[in-house]
């Protein structure tokens, strides 16, 4: 069922977008296989996939220009999503709206445009598919009716985007999803000068719980933890499992102290609640982190590095507790340091 289209909410709408997940993500096949489509069927120069959040208009796929994005306020889908209808303009240079648009009067020298709405299943619109010309035309109605169908393709795509980059015992982002996003996201950071933290955790001595208590009390577990971080971490942050026991959280915008802050709060919290595993069982576990500041020299694998490194040494030196990576050479501790005692409380 698709809702009443929802064009006063914008605050709901820009949830909608966020809620994709999809906004500073690589090229992935549906999408450009759509544009291409657009652009062979209608014969246009320019055609994209838009998604627009507060200030901008950023392609998801897109044909014939070389940019990644525009201001949203100069952007012609920004007056698409806010009908319910396409947008059809058959010559921009006379249109009383577009007539001294920059991207009429510069490049690339817009003429004609067709935009339909990305609408949700919820009734919010995110963006659009577009297709433009630098000439005027007409959009006869078989053309308009296969952009909206191919609109409906696009939802239908991002929702089964969504589906798969979640695991599903946590919601957390998948390994490959989380890592996705976190490439963008350091690429993001060092073309803006900011600060990223990354924290990598695991559950100590999980096997004990699972020997002891049994797998579905130890997936109770594991979920739990999940919930102790989505709890605390921004909306910004980029929280992923990447296996087992083992998340990975990804903090834009946070040096080595606020990081550490958070990862504290997390241990601290996760430590002082008891997973209640049904049957009047409950059992007190802990988890162990690692915390790493990304460099100018970092790739997301050094990066990832550091914090394991961190990790390790937390396990070495006793396990419930957060060490954070100093710069150093490349190299675990040794084995025979020896290992701590079980913290894990029952």
């Amino acid at each position: 069922m698709i809702f009443d289209l929802k064009a006063d909410d914008e605050e709901g709408r820009i949830c909608a977008v966020e809620r994709y997940e999809v906004l500073e993500t690589g090229r992935e096949e549906p999408f450009e296989n759509i544009v291409a489509l657009v652009q062979q069927i209608l014969k246009v120069p320019i055609c994209a996939v838009s998604l627009i959040d507060r200030h901008r208009q950023w392609f998801k796929a897109c044909r014939g220009l070389d940019i990644c994005e525009t201001p949203r306020a100069i952007s012609f889908c920004t007056h698409t999503i806010r009908q319910a209808y396409p947008l059809i303009v058959n010559d921009a240079a006379s249109h009383p709206i577009f007539s001294q648009n920059p991207l009429v009067t510069g490049d690339p020298k817009i003429r004609s445009y067709a935009g339909v709405p990305l609408r949700t299943p919820d009734g919010y619109n995110v963006g659009t598919l577009c297709a433009i010309d630098t000439e005027p035309r007409d959009f006869p109605d078989s053309e308009v009716a296969i952009l909206k169908n191919l609109a409906t393709i696009v939802v239908d795509e991002l929702e089964l985007r969504q589906i798969a980059s979640r695991d599903g015992l946590t919601e957390a982002l998948t390994r490959r999803a989380w890592t996705a996003r976190a490439h963008a996201e350091i690429e993001r950071s060092k073309r803006y000068g900011r600060r990223l933290g990354l924290a990598i955790m695991d559950i100590d001595q999980f096997k004990a719980i699972n020997d002891t208590y049994g797998h579905l009390a130890g997936d109770r577990v594991i979920r739990h933890l999940a919930e102790v971080v989505q709890y605390i971490m921004r909306r910004s942050d980029l929280l992923g499992r990447f296996g087992g026991e083992e998340f990975v959280l990804m903090m834009p915008e946070a040096g080595r102290q606020e990081a550490l802050a958070v990862a504290e709060r997390v241990r601290t919290t996760f430590a002082d609640a008891a997973v209640n595993l049904g049957g009047g069982r409950t059992v007190t576990c802990t988890t162990s982190l690692g915390v790493s500041e990304m460099s100018d020299a970092d790739t997301l694998d050094t990066l990832l590095d550091r914090a394991d490194r961190a990790l390790y040494d937390a396990k070495e030196a006793g396990r419930n507790r957060t060490v954070v990576d100093e710069p150093r050479p490349p190299k675990r501790l040794e084995p025979a340091l020896g290992k701590a005692a079980m913290t894990v409380s029952e």
